[in-house]
C-alpha cells in the first residue's frame, strides 16, 4: 500500500502520512496540469515547489517518497503500477464524486486500485454539512453558528463571546490619512525553489490555446510565498504578530499603494494543507484571549476559515457541475482583455489587475467589489471570469473560484447568493483612494468621461428588471431606477454600450 498525496494536499500531521508512518509516499509532478491554463508563474512556482520541499522533508526524515516527474498524471501512475504491480493507493477525498471516479479511472487503467480517505484540510466533514443543510436553503450566516456551536470557538456557556455573533458592522472602516500596514512576510527561495523558478520560466512561456496570460506573463515581482511547513507557521505567526490587530476594522479597506494591507495571505498555505484550519484559528483566538488582537478583527478573520471557507467547498461539492456552468442571468459578454494585460484607464482596476499580473493575488473586496462587480455590471459570461480567476490567482483552485465567482461574484445560479453584489463607484470611492487619481468622473453616469461602473450599474438594474426586481432585498435599487425618466434611461442605455464598444475596442 501506498499513500499517494496530490499536489494541493501536503499534510503530514494527520491524515495518511501520519497514520500509516511505515507505507510509501508517491507524488506526481505533472507537466499537463500546467498547462491546462495560462497558470500565473507564481501559482506554478508555488505548487511545485512544495511538493518538491515536502519530498526532500519526508526524506530527510528517512520515509521512502515514489516522486515521478512526468507529461502526465496517467504516465505516473502507470510508471508507479509497472514498478509496484497491484499495489493500493490511499488518498484525500476529492472534491466531487465525478472527480473521484476520475482517479479511480485512472488508476485502474493503470492496473491498481484506490481508496479514499477523508480531506483533512477542512472542518466539517459532507455528512455534518447535509445533516445541517437537510432540504434547506444554504444559508452561511447559519452555517457559520452551527460550526461556532459545534467547534465552541468564541462561544462561552452556549452564547457566542462578546454577546454578538459578528462584527462586521466594524469591519468596514477605511485608514487614516498616512497609515501604514507592517511589510507583509517575504520568503527568500533556496536552491529548491530557484531551480523551480528557472524551470518554470524556461517551460512555460504563455502560449496557450487560449489567450496567453499577459501575453508574455509580463515581469512578475520576485516570488515571496511560503513553500514549506516551517515557513507557512512563520507566515501565521507574522499575521498574529503583527497583522491582525488592525485587519479587521479595515478588512474591506483599498488602497492603491497597499497591495496587502492587513490581510493574512495564509490562503495558500492552508489551500495546500501546510497549515490546518484549527490551528489558525486557535492561534487568532489565544491572541484575543491574551489581549494582543480585538474581538472584531479575530471574529472577521475566523468567519472567513471557519465559515466562508468551509462553507464554499460544501456548496461546490453538492452543487457541481451544474454549478460551473450556472449563468441565470444570461451574462453573455465576453471577457474584456484589459482582465489579462491590465490596459484600462480605470485606475482601480487598472491597480487591482496589476497587482493580479505582478504577484497573483489581490484581497477578498478588490476581488468581489472591483473584478467581479464590474464583470458583472458589463455582463461577462460566468465560466469566462471564472476561468480568468483560476489562471491568475496564486492561491485559486476550482473549488475555491467557482462558488465565489459564478455565484457570489456574479450571482449566476441563485444558490446561495440572496442578491447581486452590484454597485456603482460610489462604493469604491467610500471604501478606496482609487476615485481621486481616477480619469473617469466618480459623480458622472452619462457624457465624457463619466464612471463606467455608474452606467454599467443601472443598465444592469434596467435589461435584468424582469429578473431581480421581484427580490425584496432589490427594492431600494429599483425605487432609484423608478425615479430616472425614460430620457435618462436611455442615455444610461446608449453610455453602456458604448462603454463596451470602448472595452472590446480596448480603449476603456
Amino acid at each position: 500500500m501506498t499513500v499517494w498525496l496530490r499536489g494541493d494536499h501536503l499534510i503530514r500531521r494527520s491524515g495518511p502520512v501520519a497514520r500509516r508512518p511505515d507505507e510509501p509516499v508517491l507524488l506526481i509532478e505533472s507537466e499537463s496540469f500546467a498547462r491546462k491554463l495560462p497558470y500565473h508563474p507564481h501559482k506554478l512556482i508555488l505548487l511545485f515547489s512544495a511538493m518538491r520541499h515536502f519530498r526532500d522533508n519526508l526524506r530527510d526524515d528517512g520515509r521512502t517518497v515514489r516522486y515521478q516527474q512526468t507529461e502526465t498524471f496517467e504516465d505516473g501512475l502507470a510508471a508507479h503500477f509497472e514498478a509496484n504491480p497491484d499495489d493500493t493507493l490511499v488518498t484525500h477525498r476529492p472534491q466531487t464524486e465525478s472527480a473521484q471516479a476520475r482517479l479511480e479511472s485512472l488508476v485502474a487503467e493503470a492496473g491498481g486500485a484506490v481508496e479514499f480517505v477523508a480531506d483533512d484540510r477542512f472542518l466539517c466533514a459532507p455528512s455534518q454539512f447535509d445533516e445541517w443543510r437537510g432540504d434547506g436553503r444554504y444559508r452561511h450566516e447559519d452555517f457559520y453558528r452551527f460550526m461556532r456551536r459545534e467547534t465552541g470557538y468564541l462561544m462561552a456557556d452556549g452564547d457566542p463571546v462578546g454577546g454578538e455573533w459578528n462584527y462586521d458592522d466594524q469591519n468596514r472602516e477605511t485608514p487614516p490619512d498616512g497609515w501604514t500596514p507592517p511589510e507583509p512576510p517575504q520568503f527568500e527561495p533556496d536552491d529548491v525553489t530557484e531551480d523551480v523558478i528557472e524551470w518554470v520560466n524556461s517551460t512555460f512561456d504563455g502560449s496557450y490555446d487560449e489567450r496567453p496570460y499577459g501575453g508574455d506573463w509580463t515581469d512578475p515581482e520576485p516570488f515571496r510565498w511560503p513553500v514549506t511547513r516551517r515557513q507557512a507557521v512563520q507566515a501565521l505567526d507574522h499575521f498574529v504578530t503583527n497583522r491582525l490587530t488592525e485587519f479587521g476594522s479595515y478588512q474591506d479597506a483599498m488602497l492603491e499603494d497597499e497591495w496587502a494591507m492587513s490581510h493574512s495571505l495564509l490562503s495558500t498555505s492552508l489551500n495546500l494543507g501546510l497549515l490546518g484550519p484549527a490551528e489558525v484559528i486557535e492561534r487568532a483566538i489565544t491572541a484575543y484571549e491574551d489581549g494582543d488582537a480585538p474581538l472584531n478583527s479575530v471574529e472577521g478573520f475566523i468567519r472567513q476559515v471557519l465559515g466562508w471557507r468551509e462553507f464554499l467547498r460544501h456548496v461546490y461539492r453538492r452543487e457541481m457541475p451544474s454549478l460551473a456552468e450556472a449563468n441565470q442571468l444570461g451574462a453573455n459578454e465576453a471577457l474584456p482583455d484589459f482582465y489579462w494585460n491590465g490596459d484600462t484607464d480605470m485606475a482601480c482596476l487598472s491597480d487591482v489587475v496589476d497587482g493580479v499580473r505582478e504577484r497573483g493575488y489581490s484581497h477578498h473586496i478588490e476581488r468581489l467589489m472591483i473584478l467581479a462587480n464590474f464583470g458583472l455590471i458589463y455582463g461577462v459570461e460566468p465560466a469566462q471570469l471564472n476561468r480568468w480567476f483560476h489562471a491568475g490567482y496564486v492561491d485559486a483552485f476550482h473549488w475555491v473560484t467557482t462558488p465565489n465567482v459564478v455565484e457570489m461574484g456574479l450571482y449566476g445560479a441563485g444558490v446561495f447568493a440572496t442578491k447581486p453584489y452590484a454597485s456603482s463607484a460610489n462604493y469604491v470611492d467610500k471604501m478606496s483612494d482609487y476615485c481621486s487619481g481616477c480619469p473617469y468622473y466618480k459623480t458622472k453616469t452619462t457624457g465624457d468621461g463619466a464612471c463606467p461602473f455608474n452606467a454599467l450599474y443601472w443598465d444592469f438594474l434596467d435589461r435584468n428588471e424582469e429578473t431581480l426586481r421581484s427580490n425584496h432585498r432589490m427594492g431600494l435599487m429599483y425605487s432609484h431606477v423608478d425615479n430616472k425618466s425614460d430620457e435618462e434611461l436611455g442615455e444610461i442605455r446608449e453610455r453602456a454600450a458604448e462603454i463596451r464598444e470602448m472595452a472590446t475596442k480596448g480603449e476603456l
